[in-house]
This record gives C-alpha cells, structure tokens and sequence, in this order.
C-alpha cells in the first residue's frame, strides 16, 4: 500500500485528487495536510489540520507518516497578489517547496510538484511549449514557480513537476472560482462580461491534472511533464464555447484587449503546451477543451 500525502487538500486539486485515490483504498493510504478545518466533505482520510509555512511543525507530521509519495498543491497562484506580496509568494511557493525536498530527500520520499505555464514569456509564435523550451517568466508569480522548479532540479530526490494551465472544475465547500465558473454564473445571471480576446490558452480540466498526478506516482515517472487540453484557444473563444455547451447566451461575453484591463502583473500572450512527452512516456492523451467541458458538465448534473 502507498502512503500518501497530499498538501492543499481542501483546494480545487486536492479535492480531485483525493476523490480518486480513495477509490482504490487497497493501494493508497491517503493524508491530507490544509490549514483549518477539512473542507473537502469527505472524512475517510486522515486529515491534518497544518499550516506548511511552518517548517518543524511540516517536517515533523511528514516524518511521523513515512509516505512513500508527496503531491504539492499547495500554493499562492493569484498572479496579481503574487506581484504585491512577493514575501507570502516566495514562502509558499518556494520555501515551502524547498523543505519538502529536504524532507523526501531525508525519508526518500517521491515528490510531484504543480508548476506553471507563467514561467515562460508566450512569445513563441505558435505558442505551444515543450518541457525544454527555455523560461522567461513575465510576473513574479512565475518566477516563484520556475524558483521552484529549479529547487526540485537541483535536488537529488525523485520528483514529477507538473506544468498545467487555468485548471478548472468544480468541487465541495469551493473557496475560489475558476473561468469556467465564473463566466457560466455570469451567463446564468444574464450579466454582460468583457473577456481578453489577445490571451491564447490550453485550458486544464482538474480531473485530468489529478489523473496525471496519480499516473505519475503509478509509473514513477520522473522530470518535467505538460498536462493541459491539446487546443490553443483565446480566452475570448473559451468564454464562448463555456456559453455554447452551457447554453447560454454568448452575445453577452465582448471582447477586449489586454491592454485596457490595467492588471498589476504582465501576463504571457500565448501559452500552450506540446503533449508529445505526456502522451509517449505518460501514456496520458488529453483531449480539447470542449470535450473536456462536455464532461464536465455532465459531471455536474
């Protein structure tokens, strides 16, 4: 049997992510780590209520369980609060990270890791990265998150670091939203919103993130691996093909450019992501965003 931390359990991935490994409680024993109560409306885990910017207390509850494996969720991804707090940034998304190398490294325990694909600068012209392409990030948020992958390459200990982009989906007591939310909620209240229209994405469903999660530790899988649909889109046509399968009024979503929108961090103009090495070495195919929304709702009726 695994044994298996998850930090950020109550979060959008580790919600997805416990609901699948407790399918199968012959194989995994699963921990959950989040500060407060467990908000996941699930009680047949172990939950430990735990803020991990506290380095004995982590390092301690880690030691005590021994898991062969640890999934970071855990992590400060509003990017323009990244911007105005770079302290808080660094702490959770870099610190934190390097303690948990230090403590996989000590109990030789395998370590996946969530990044993004903010570290890079979306000027490349067709906007699909691979895992080598180089790293420019634009806001301090991903560079907190290339620091911490630099601190998992720089580490000998076995690790997985997940790239991912605008990871949707929906899961109990939510604390935040998604763009898949929010803008089918706006829909349904027959609200005009304005979408970027010059931002291109492959947006992830967090079913499949989590599945990536679970065939990593399955497989072992070590390095730098992309987990997103396989479509770049702009945000402006994701809105409309959420209004599409949703049914919902699309006339209602404008387009606008980002440079009227006066946000704090610069974000990259087009980031998606090659799935060749997911696809050959993960054997993990994902699909486009609008089967995976298909899914999606279907999941929610």
């Amino acid at each position: 049997m695994k044994k298996i931390i998850i930090t950020g359990s109550n979060g959008l991935l580790g919600q997805s992510l416990l609901n699948l490994l407790l399918q199968d409680k012959k194989e995994y024993k699963v921990f959950g780590f989040s500060r407060g109560i467990n908000r996941s409306g699930r009680e047949d885990f172990d939950y430990i209520s735990l803020d991990i910017t506290e380095e004995i207390l982590l390092k301690e509850e880690i030691k005590n369980i021994q898991p062969n494996f640890i999934i970071n969720t855990a992590a400060m991804t509003q990017v323009d609060d990244c911007e105005k707090e770079k302290e808080a940034c660094d702490l959770l998304n870099v610190t934190v990270v390097k303690w948990l190398s230090e403590v996989s490294k000590e109990i030789n325990a395998h370590l996946i890791h969530i990044s993004t694909d903010f570290i890079f600068d979306g000027e490349k012209e067709k906007g699909y990265y691979k895992e080598t392409d180089k790293p420019n990030p634009l806001s301090y948020y991903g560079l907190s998150k290339l620091k911490s992958e630099e601190v998992l390459t720089n580490s000998n200990i076995d690790f997985t670091i997940l790239r991912t982009i605008l990871v949707y989906g929906q899961v109990f007591g939510m604390s935040r939203s998604n763009i898949v939310l929010w803008v089918k909620k706006m829909l349904e209240e027959r609200k005009e919103i304005t979408i970027v229209e010059d931002q291109f994405r492959t947006p992830t469903y967090v079913k499949d993130l989590a599945l990536a999660c679970k065939i990593s530790m399955d497989k072992k899988a070590i390095g730098v691996f992309n987990i997103s649909s396989n479509k770049l889109l702009s945000v402006y046509e994701i809105a409309q093909q959420i209004a599409l399968v949703f049914n919902l009024d699309k006339n209602l979503i404008k387009p606008i450019s980002t440079s009227t929108l006066n946000q704090t961090a610069p974000r990259p103009a087009k980031t998606g992501f090659d799935l060749t090495k997911t696809n050959k070495e993960l054997g993990f195919y994902p699909k486009s965003f609008k089967e995976d929304l298909l899914k999606f709702k279907e999941s929610l009726s």
